[in-house]
């Protein structure tokens, strides 16, 4: 049966008009510079019912064939080393790594450090930005959590997804990570090929999936809110919590995303350059995305539930402070409206913390020189990565 050409569907929904009128859409929109309409749809609209066929490839040819273990360890050695001439293995592996090793003729390796710098510098804050403005604001797009939901993320519970975010985008945006062979490349390469995995299970296992609505599960348009949670949303972020940036890491933070997205298998012509194109994009997605739903909602709380569940900090009120400090910093961050479908809790004082934070900022950007953030914001992530790591992967934990 012929596929009905996709239509922005929600392009008249109040969700929609409110969030490009008034909410995060509008300052977005004014940050950025965007110029929006809905000209350029048609060029997009396929990308929803389009995926990475060579990386399904790969999994069908070496996961589903030797087991994920066994297949694990042989991909694990190609990224690592690359693929021994002598080497027999099928065509999806040589055509994944022809791809991943070319380097394009775009790359710019002064803007990949300018952005792994802005990352690390922006210290903490650039994990409040990942876990409470684009983490969290994904959750309210409702079309885009049913992969998330069909591969068990509830179950899973919120502590070990933040800890595998966490561990992808650190090991992405250090120096020279994306080198081939080095360790961000391993982990775009790696989290490609957990992409595949999980879309072939889902269509394999879920026979109710309705691809109509919903699109092909993980697909080549949806992975652009990937890419501009990662880029646009989390430069945003840091702008509303009082960090700023030049322009030379501005374009270094999309053009290492680029790059990322490049060996994520995202087609070139989703990746945005700036955050004009990057804001003009995602207006084309969300309308396609419904509201939050009951998944989302179960998402959200999971995720706010999350600081007390995480024995890292020894002493409940500790823990019941921290979901406190996240909650604040949500309401912050998102639309007061996204907040409300999302349930998130009202609590008393919530701008004092982020506020607070945004005046500390304003100092610390003026009396620390860059050099000192970009090596304490290095280290504290890092920490609070190693944190994570020791609690997961105790086998017992979730």
């Amino acid at each position: 049966m012929e596929r009905k050409m996709l239509q922005p569907r929600y392009k008249d929904a109040p969700h929609f008009r409110n969030f490009w009128s008034r909410g995060n859409g509008k300052l977005l929109t004014d940050f950025s510079g965007a110029e929006l309409s809905f000209a350029d749809f048609s060029k997009f609209a396929p990308y929803y019912y389009q995926v990475d066929e060579t990386g399904d490839q790969v999994v069908r040819d070496i996961y589903f064939t030797k087991g994920f273990h066994e297949g694990s360890k042989e991909m694990e050695q190609y990224i690592r080393h690359g693929i021994p001439e002598e080497a027999d293995v099928p065509d999806s592996v040589r055509q994944l790594f022809l791809q991943t090793e070319s380097i394009p003729g775009w790359l710019d390796h002064g803007l990949l450090r300018a952005g792994a710098e802005l990352c690390m510098r922006s210290n903490l804050d650039a994990l409040i930005s990942l876990r409470d403005y684009c983490l969290m604001g994904g959750y309210d797009f409702a079309y885009l959590n049913k992969p998330l939901i069909a591969t068990g993320a509830l179950k899973k519970g919120a502590v070990k997804r933040l800890s595998e975010t966490l561990d992808f985008w650190v090991n992405v945006t250090r120096y020279n990570a994306l080198e081939i062979h080095h360790k961000g490349y391993e982990f775009a390469i790696k989290t490609r090929l957990i992409h595949s995995y999980a879309r072939l299970s889902i269509r394999k296992h879920i026979r109710d999936w309705d691809t109509e609505t919903w699109g092909e599960p993980i697909n080549s348009w949806d992975m652009i809110a990937t890419y501009t949670g990662f880029s646009l949303v989390f430069m945003h972020s840091l702008h509303k919590l009082g960090n700023t940036f030049s322009e030379e890491e501005e374009k270094g933070l999309f053009h290492l995303w680029k790059y990322v997205g490049y060996l994520l298998g995202i087609p070139e012509d989703l990746l945005a350059d700036n955050k004009k194109q990057a804001t003009e994009y995602f207006h084309l997605w969300t309308s396609v995305q419904p509201p939050a739903d009951q998944d989302s909602v179960l998402l959200a709380h999971s995720l706010l539930d999350e600081s007390l569940q995480n024995p890292i900090l020894k002493y409940p009120f500790q823990r019941r402070n921290l979901r406190y400090l996240h909650i604040c910093c949500t309401w912050f961050l998102l639309d007061d409206e996204v907040c409300h479908r999302l349930q998130i809790p009202e609590v008393p004082g919530r701008k004092m913390f982020p506020l607070t934070k945004r005046f500390i900022n304003g100092i610390y950007d003026r009396t620390v020189s860059r050099k000192a953030r970009i090596a304490k914001g290095n280290k504290d992530q890092m920490k609070v990565l190693q944190d994570y790591l020791g609690i997961t992967e105790q086998s017992n934990f979730h």
